[in-house]
């Protein structure tokens, strides 16, 4: 499958540490830079890659489960060492008082997985 076209690859799933979902079941989703999720290329983006994870079967359903109101604006980074990718704040200093290598403003959205 080509996954070449503007903004496909945009998004992607949050493994990093420090941002927590308002519910465990949730998926957060996450692309460096801060971005308008209501701009309508940013949405396909992010409809897009909820499908492709698997979270929904339909990019219909994929828009109906993203809480695009919901979005983050703040910073991440590796942590020294590249071991983790957590958020920080722009000083690039995480919650924990570890610092990151470099800070990349970061923007998040929350999926609901049960809608």
């Amino acid at each position: 499958m080509d996954f070449s076209r503007n903004g496909e690859l945009l998004w992607s799933e949050w493994e990093g540490s420090g941002f927590s979902q308002s519910d465990v079941s949730n998926v957060v989703f996450y692309t460096h830079g801060h971005v308008d999720v209501a701009h309508d290329v940013v949405l396909r983006a992010l409809a897009s890659a909820v499908q492709r994870e698997g979270i929904v079967d339909s990019l219909g359903h994929a828009f109906k489960v993203i809480k695009p109101f919901s979005a983050i604006l703040g910073y991440s980074g590796d942590i020294e060492g590249g071991l983790d990718t957590a958020v920080c704040d722009a000083d690039g200093e995480t919650y924990y008082g570890e610092l990151v290598d470099e800070v990349i403003p970061t923007t998040w959205v929350e999926v609901e997985t049960l809608a």
